[in-house]
């Protein structure tokens, strides 16, 4: 099949050699990954009854792939990279499930390989969907085709990717340890001055991506082109949009969320506090996954939209 840009540009950001490393690190090094990844650890074992198989894609280092190998079920992790596999494999292997994990390289645009219903359960986690952009409905299509019982998607939420826009240190809010080695930390830590001395506010490029949903294009494809690994062109999904998709599939019973809704509207210095001490740690992931279950947060949720539905 010809690849799009967001294809080729999604291989070349993901392999880069340390993302297996680093992206096996978020939960240690970001606090709204703590909150995401608890969700939607949440979210997955309350739909393991009558599972056995499940397909990942876009597994990256296993956070998911081998939790469910642990409870039982037979994973195929499917991956665009190969640092991350890497990873995956030596985390699973130390886990005592590497037995239980087939691993797959490979891009979420084609699942040819895969027969209708050949798995009991899909999942598709931290936006890799999103990453496909223009075959994103496409994707979720075969996703749907390749399961037969139940449909777990986080996508990148338009809604929630918005203040960005208008915040350009948010990312350092979440920032758990400030003495982290991950080399993204101290650049949000040392950049922080610079990029709130330099901002103003874009309305017109509000407007674009709240009416359109694509996050990056032109400056993307010619760093690509000129051999830099941008990040990936990125669609946000609105809630609505992602429910009509999933209903015109023949998918019933679904429910959305919007994880780090709540912990969004709390200042870094109280998250932090709460997120070290770890009876209110617990307290806290207990009530953001009940409030940012609720229809009126599921855009805000902090970068992603989920959705479960069954069939």
């Amino acid at each position: 099949m010809n690849k799009s840009y967001s294809q080729k540009i999604s291989e070349r950001q993901w392999n880069l050699p340390d993302k297996g490393e680093l992206e096996s690190q978020r939960e240690d090094t970001f606090i709204d990954d703590i909150i995401q990844k608890d969700h939607l650890e949440r979210q997955v074992l309350a739909a393991l009854d009558g599972v056995e198989t499940v397909f990942d894609g876009g597994a990256g280092c296993g956070r998911f792939s081998i939790l469910l190998a642990m409870h039982g079920v037979k994973v195929t992790h499917f991956d665009i990279s190969k640092p991350m596999i890497d990873k995956a494999k030596e985390l699973a292997e130390a886990a005592g499930v590497l037995d239980k994990i087939e691993f797959v390289q490979g891009a979420l645009e084609d699942l040819s390989a895969y027969g209708d219903g050949q798995f009991d359960m899909a999942v598709s986690f931290d936006a890799p969907v999103s990453y496909t952009y223009p075959n994103q409905e496409k994707v979720i299509g075969e996703l749907s085709r390749i399961c037969k019982k139940k449909l777990l998607l986080s996508v990148t939420s338009r809604l929630g990717s918005l203040p960005y826009l208008s915040d350009p240190i948010q990312k350092s809010h979440y920032i758990l340890d400030e003495n982290s080695g991950d080399p993204f930390v101290q650049w949000c830590l040392s950049h922080r001055d610079e990029m709130i001395e330099t901002f103003r506010f874009d309305q017109a490029a509000a407007k674009k991506l709240l009416a359109e949903g694509v996050i990056g294009g032109e400056a993307e494809v010619a760093e690509y082109e000129q051999g830099g690994a941008p990040w990936c062109i990125t669609y946000g999904f609105m809630p609505d949009e992602l429910r009509g998709i999933l209903e015109r599939l023949g998918w019933r019973d679904i429910r959305m969320a919007g994880p780090g809704a709540y912990a969004r509207s709390i200042s870094w210095e109280i998250l932090r506090k709460i997120m070290e001490d770890p009876a209110q740690r617990r307290d806290f992931l207990d009530f953001c996954f009940v409030y940012d279950q609720n229809p009126y947060v599921l855009g805000m949720g902090k970068d992603n939209l989920f959705a479960i539905a069954v069939k």
